[in-house]
């Protein structure tokens, strides 16, 4: 049974570890707003959505928002300007309030009534790794239809979380060499 890596890349291997990856692709799923937050449009893109409800508000200081209702007047309005701290802070709220929003539909549409969705691994680059020290990793797809732990884990940017629900839900129906896939240049699936 293979072990996780202790010392990826010594021998010139390239990649991103495989929830990383799956973490991108549900992070494309969850349609972020594009425009950064350090500009006008992003921020106030950002704070609507934030404070359009009582409810969103709620969730928006549940996600550690701090500022005052009256500041936020104000940052809406134009006669003040947030700081590099409640930039980051407003970007942190609107990044996990959206991922409470659209986990359940996620997981719905991840998971298909049980059908699953379709993973294809991407295998790492070996092209810099001395041909004796490469590994034989090809590409792989498989059909994943539990994502319960890894949207979980996901919603709470749990990275440890994300990574067992990588090696314990996903590849490990990948066989004896499910830990060849543990670093990967690349995720796909289309949900």
């Amino acid at each position: 049974m293979p072990d996780r890596n202790l010392e990826f890349g010594k021998f010139g291997a390239r990649g991103i570890k495989g929830y990383e990856a799956a973490a991108r692709q549900l992070d494309a799923l969850a349609n972020f707003i594009a425009t950064p937050v350090t500009q006008r449009r992003g921020m106030l893109a950002r704070l609507h959505y934030l404070t359009r409800s009582e409810h969103a508000k709620a969730a928006a200081r549940e996600a550690g928002l701090t500022v005052t209702d009256r500041t936020l007047k104000r940052w809406t309005e134009g006669t003040a300007s947030p700081s590099k701290k409640s930039l980051a802070q407003l970007e942190a709220a609107y990044l996990q309030v959206r991922r409470q929003n659209v986990s359940r539909y996620l997981l719905q549409r991840l998971n298909r009534e049980g059908r699953g969705t379709r993973v294809e691994f991407h295998p790492l680059n070996q092209s810099q790794v001395p041909h004796p020290r490469q590994r034989d990793v090809s590409f792989r797809s498989l059909n994943v239809r539990h994502w319960d732990r890894m949207v979980d884990a996901w919603v709470a940017d749990d990275d440890e979380g994300m990574d067992e629900a990588w090696f314990d839900g996903i590849t490990a129906d990948l066989g004896s060499d499910f830990g060849s896939y543990e670093y990967v240049m690349n995720i796909g699936f289309a949900a």
